[in-house]
């Protein structure tokens, strides 16, 4: 597997010999029926089909049979995220990075390169990272990635079994009768609403729990411990929402603001923090403790 300039990892196809094609152009547009000539024409021309010795090829070159060609998706503009990640931890089999607000975890939508796991792929040169768990892009703070591919399962296991203790932090509005009701356990039924982005409380037996606590009070906003025991999407956000104090920069909760796909505002991230994290690791069953080194607004 070859890697470009931008971090992001070719594809192999092999020509078969009981087929002919007039060039490998025609090749490709019937091997990818999905992708449409136009798109080929200009991966062609920018250098991104190429030999497995890493050798530009035509798009009018002869097909040649029994031999592997390595391609690659073209970059389409993605904002840049002006915010740079950190490792906190490495060793043979997980890497712990430090999330900045804005970048997303994995290549989705827009963003390609511009993702926590293809930047980590170009710092550490491993092409075989994995993240065993996944935050919101516009969460900061620690996501887990396995290194090795036959170990992934492992880990990823500990989530399904609510084998880690996640804690994170927010700050919200303060609210005179909430603190009268904190520490408490929050518990209800989130499921999908009628909008892909938002989740909403319905009822039936719940499905969701977060341990809220009050770190600090500094009226108007305070600072709160939020400790989930269960792995549910926008399951924060939701339950500070519910009990009145949705969190500071939410731009789905209470209120779904659109997302702007370009000149990003950066000015208000959403102030939630995956701060701790501990678990017994499978593979070398050694505790695990990791604390993020970000601090909210």
């Amino acid at each position: 597997m070859k890697v470009n300039s931008e971090g992001v990892s070719s594809s192999r196809v092999y020509l078969p010999a009981d087929k002919q094609y007039p060039s490998l152009l025609e090749f490709f547009i019937h091997q990818f029926p999905h992708i449409e000539k136009g798109e080929w024409e200009a991966r062609f021309s920018e250098g991104l089909v190429m030999t497995a010795d890493g050798q530009a090829v035509a798009s009018q070159d002869a097909y040649q049979p029994n031999i592997h060609l390595i391609y690659f998706r073209r970059l389409a503009k993605e904002p840049v995220i002006p915010f740079e990640e950190t490792i906190l931890f490495q060793d043979a089999h997980i890497v712990v990075a430090d999330k900045p607000h804005f970048l997303p975890v994995t290549p989705s939508g827009l963003y390609l390169h511009q993702t926590l796991l293809n930047r980590l792929k170009k710092k550490t040169g491993i092409q075989t990272l994995s993240p065993i768990h996944r935050i919101d892009r516009d969460t900061a703070g620690l996501v887990i990635f396995s290194i090795n591919p036959n170990e992934r399962a492992q880990y990823q296991n500990l989530f399904r079994d609510r084998a880690v203790k996640k804690v994170y932090e927010a700050i919200a509005p303060y609210s005179e009768a909430l603190e009268k009701k904190l520490p408490i356990i929050y518990q209800s039924r989130l499921e999908e609403s009628e909008h892909f982005l938002q989740m909403q409380e319905v009822e039936g037996e719940p499905n969701a729990d977060t341990q809220v606590e009050l770190i600090e009070i500094t009226k108007p906003w305070a600072r709160y411990r939020l400790t989930p025991g269960s792995g549910k999407k926008h399951q924060l956000r939701c339950h500070l929402n519910a009990l009145g104090v949705p969190i500071k920069g939410d731009q789905i909760y209470p209120i779904l603001t659109p997302y702007q796909e370009y000149d990003l505002d950066f000015s208000s991230p959403l102030q939630l923090l995956a701060k701790e994290i501990h678990f017994n690791d499978p593979i070398t069953n050694e505790g695990r403790s990791f604390v993020s080194k970000r601090v909210l607004g």
